[in-house]
């Protein structure tokens, strides 16, 4: 079961509503270091539910003990199970591990591992939400709308430890949805949109965290991943956003398109720059193998370096082949694809037409294009 939450302990901090005090500022700082964590929340957090996950994280069906004092049963199998439900919140300050403490033997190990890893560290504060690094550029990016586990479903397995529990159901994050594992839609607290496809419970809430981050006016822009001229681009400029707060654009998507979201400073925290990226349909393991994200990272990182750039991101207008290798044979047009780019030119050892498409100007005449 412990494997089941490990996710459960490094996904904290849950709600912008509890805080606790800033420990390892004190710590880097040279302030004299406390053993406790001063935890509180406002009354918000206790009038909201699920502590701003989408869901209550677990679930659980837990033996009654009532009248177990008159028989001759052992806790396990005494009474009527009884459901009770955890939010992140009571994941994160142990009540959850309390709770079952008579019928899993391994959970004063947990509370032990919350209290000493996390509880008493002397430099994370686990139950803080967290503040925007103290460094010059953020680039926060991550995949959207895939099907990403939230909550769980346990029941008692009849088994000894460490088998003495089951999944009985998860709870799913879809696209704004919620769902079981049937595909019926229960109730709850959806994001703007899912996580993306993470197998520990990271939901659209925990990876968006970092647009809190962002600067009093951010640009947004939404286009293709693929290369495009830019007719499918749109823009808000200059949206205003309050610090510590999630900002949701007023966009349309197509549905066989998929897009990348930009959230970018307009008009930054002084000496900062923030950014945020959503790729739609990336999933979490393989995001770092996205064409996409390479192509934009390091049309980013060419920017930045460029004694010419004038802005602080590089532009979204429109996205053309940058090599040879993008360069393709449109076969419904019977030529290269993308013609003000690319020309057939075939050279020895072409073995297919795509393979004769190369660009007309060299790659860095291209690339002047977005600065």
């Amino acid at each position: 079961m412990s494997n089941s939450f490990g996710s459960s302990l490094w996904m904290m901090p849950f709600s912008k509503y509890c805080r606790a005090d800033g420990m390892y500022l004190k710590h880097f700082s040279g302030g004299i270091r406390k053993r406790h964590h001063t935890y509180q929340c406002e009354q918000e957090e206790f009038q909201s539910n699920y502590s701003g996950w989408p869901t209550n994280i677990i679930n659980i069906e837990i033996p009654s003990i009532r009248d177990c004092a008159q028989t001759n049963l052992s806790g396990m199998e005494c009474g009527l199970p009884t459901q009770l439900s955890f939010s992140a919140r009571e994941i994160s300050d142990g009540t959850f591990f309390k709770a079952i403490e008579d019928y899993d033997s391994d959970s004063k190990r947990i509370l032990h591992q919350l209290k000493k890893s996390y509880h008493d560290d002397p430099v994370l504060n686990p139950l803080t939400p967290w503040d925007r690094p103290p460094i010059k550029n953020v680039f926060c990016i991550y995949g959207i709308d895939s099907r990403t586990e939230v909550g769980y479903y346990f029941a008692p397995s009849g088994k000894p430890y460490p088998d003495n529990w089951i999944i009985t159901d998860v709870i799913y994050e879809i696209e704004g949805s919620l769902i079981l594992r049937s595909g019926n839609q229960i109730e709850g607290n959806p994001g703007a949109a899912s996580g993306d496809e993470t197998v520990s419970s990271v939901p659209y809430h925990s990876l968006s965290w970092c647009k809190n981050w962002l600067g009093p006016r951010v640009n947004i822009t939404r286009a293709p991943q693929s290369e495009h001229d830019g007719s499918d681009v749109q823009v808000e400029l200059n949206v205003e956003h309050h610090y510590e707060e999630d900002i949701v654009p007023n966009m349309t998507r197509s549905p066989r398109v998929k897009y990348i979201t930009y959230y970018e400073d307009s008009e930054s925290i002084p000496g900062k720059r923030t950014a945020v990226w959503e790729l739609d349909k990336a999933n979490h393991r393989n995001i770092v193998r996205s064409p996409a994200l390479m192509r934009e990272l390091w049309l980013q990182i060419w920017h930045d370096i460029h004694v010419d750039a004038t802005s602080n991101f590089v532009t979204k207008a429109k996205r053309g082949p940058l090599r040879d290798e993008d360069c393709y044979w449109d076969y419904g047009k019977a030529r290269c694809a993308w013609a003000e780019y690319c020309e057939y030119r075939y050279i020895f050892g072409d073995v297919h037409l795509g393979q004769s498409c190369r660009l007309k100007n060299s790659s860095a005449d291209t690339l002047l294009h977005y600065l």
